[in-house]
């Protein structure tokens, strides 16, 4: 992977093998600079999403609330880097998909209500950032009243598990996986929120549907090693 950077700087492909490759091996802090790397050069970019919310979480277990303190630096992406990789992801959550019920309205109203629910979305963002998920869910239901987005489903659906609503979170992920049939991050959530009503069969049928596009995937191997067990 080092070598294949050497030849392009800020390879998606490379960079996130790199990630997963350092994730193995436990060493979280580089995974994490990788994946923050990856969405500097494309934020829709699932797996990378799904990699920092690993590496928060086990950097966290690990080094306490000072975890970012004891990261190395992150490289800035280049704007020519971001631009040479800035066509739409096939993948990429609500790339391309008009909204299930548009606004009313001309096209002046269409284009400030999405800019409204992205606003909003990225309010809910920061408020998951501080840890306060209630107060991000309005957000997010507000955003998804706007503009009917597959991040926004699955970044509220990542708030209910945390609150422990886990239907909610079901619920989410299926509106989310209804825009995006192999979205990576709808399929884990709610496999998450389906291991914890008990419906293990449903879950595990999630964990392989995600395989099938990311056979490589660490967290959900793990998730279904866990399933097999209970």
């Amino acid at each position: 992977c080092r070598s294949a950077l050497e030849l392009v700087p800020f390879g998606i492909k490379p960079l996130l093998r790199r990630a997963a490759a350092y994730e193995a091996l436990e060493s979280y802090q580089l995974a994490y600079v990788d994946y923050k790397t990856v969405l500097q050069v494309d934020c829709s970019i699932q797996a990378a999403h799904d990699g920092v919310n690993r590496m928060t979480k086990a950097l966290l277990e690990r080094d306490g609330v000072n975890w970012r303190q004891k990261l190395p630096p992150i490289p800035t992406v280049p704007v020519s880097a971001q631009t040479r990789w800035s066509v739409p992801s096939a993948g990429a959550c609500g790339a391309n998909t008009p909204p299930a019920t548009a606004p009313q309205g001309g096209p002046d109203q269409t284009a400030a209500g999405t800019e409204r629910a992205r606003t909003l979305k990225e309010e809910g963002n920061e408020l998951v950032k501080k840890g306060n998920h209630k107060k991000a869910v309005e957000k997010y239901s507000e955003s998804l009243k706007l503009n009917q987005e597959c991040a926004t489903y699955t970044n509220r659906a990542l708030c209910y598990l945390t609150l422990k609503q886990y239907k909610e979170a079901v619920q989410d992920c299926t509106e989310a996986l209804r825009l995006d049939p192999k979205n990576v991050k709808a399929l884990y959530r709610r496999a998450q929120a389906l291991k914890e009503l008990k419906d293990y069969k449903s879950s595990i049928a999630d964990i392989k549907s995600l395989l099938k596009t990311e056979p490589k995937n660490t967290a959900a191997l793990r998730l279904l090693q866990e399933l097999n067990r209970a």
